[in-house]
């Protein structure tokens, strides 16, 4: 990773670390957690009032994204839900009450302090089939085939590694699996350059994708059914977007190296603390390492 993405994605967990200190700490004021400082076109007013009235007040305050994954990923009583930057964990809270104790919602986040706030809100909802994990969207730290529907909201195009956050996305999704993401997508008219006079990365702008970029970049990673609808207006020649697409049922997932990504460079449970090497001989570094991996988290 060169060292202005990692700079990026620095600044990006920094940002995302003082708002859940600054909903933490509003907690303990006579009147509840104080929400992070957002537009109109982001935030939890995009979320329905009878959603946001059975969920903690810290986890609403916390909620910082563009729109509402929830409400378009159409989650079915007992589906495997994993929200990609699950921050204060508004999203997985709602997955988890809608596919019911059958089902489960993880949520994966790169921030400590959006991971406590998560879990504080979890026990506060008393949610009990909701897992949150540390990780990173570019290698998602799940096995292969185990999740019914991926969903996100305004995270993906803080990506510094947008098309490793699709193939990932791809590889943990069961055939027939799907997406149903909120993000921010530019016009095709506009470039990099003015893409970013409209915002920073940070802020959710100039990070974002075109149309055509998100829709090749899905296609490449194998999607099909893609769709890329805008609701509304985030900035000029920008938009919130629900994007969905499927991973064909008939696909299976398959490493870099060729190999199932099961059996991730001769790794067992590849991207779960229950790695071995297949190579005694070997470390599970080491054999990553040694095979080039695209797992190597």
């Amino acid at each position: 990773m060169s060292e202005q993405t990692t700079d990026l994605r620095e600044t990006v967990r920094r940002r995302y670390a003082a708002a859940a200190v600054k909903v933490t700490e509003g907690g303990s004021a006579c009147c509840g957690p104080e929400p992070v400082e957002v537009d109109e076109n982001f935030g939890s007013t995009l979320y329905a009032a009878d959603e946001r009235d059975v969920l903690p007040a810290e986890a609403v305050a916390a909620s910082l994204g563009c729109g509402n994954p929830t409400a378009v990923a159409e989650l079915r009583e007992g589906e495997r839900v994993l929200d990609l930057g699950s921050g204060g964990g508004i999203d997985v809270l709602l997955s988890a009450r809608r596919v019911g104790p059958a089902g489960k919602a993880y949520g994966l986040d790169m921030t400590d302090e959006m991971l406590t706030l998560a879990l504080a809100n979890a026990a506060r909802a008393g949610v009990t089939n909701a897992e949150f994990l540390k990780g990173t969207i570019e290698a998602i730290p799940l096995p292969a085939d185990t999740i019914d529907v991926v969903i996100s909201n305004c995270v993906i195009n803080l990506s510094v590694d947008k098309p490793a956050v699709f193939a990932e996305t791809f590889r943990v999704l069961r055939p027939g699996g799907r997406i149903g993401v909120s993000d921010v997508v530019a016009d095709d008219t506009l470039t990099p350059a003015q893409r970013g006079e409209r915002g920073d990365h940070v802020g959710c702008i100039a990070g974002a994708l075109s149309f055509a970029e998100y829709r090749e970049g899905l296609q490449a990673a194998g999607f099909t059914d893609i769709s890329i609808t805008p609701t509304h207006a985030v900035a000029d020649g920008m938009h919130s977007a629900v994007v969905r697409a499927v991973k064909p049922a008939a696909a299976g997932t398959r490493s870099e190296a060729g190999e199932p990504a099961d059996a991730c460079c001769g790794v067992s449970a590849c991207c779960t603390p229950a790695e071995t090497s297949a190579d005694p001989a070997l470390t599970v570094t080491e054999a990553k390492s040694t095979s080039g991996c695209g797992c190597q988290g």
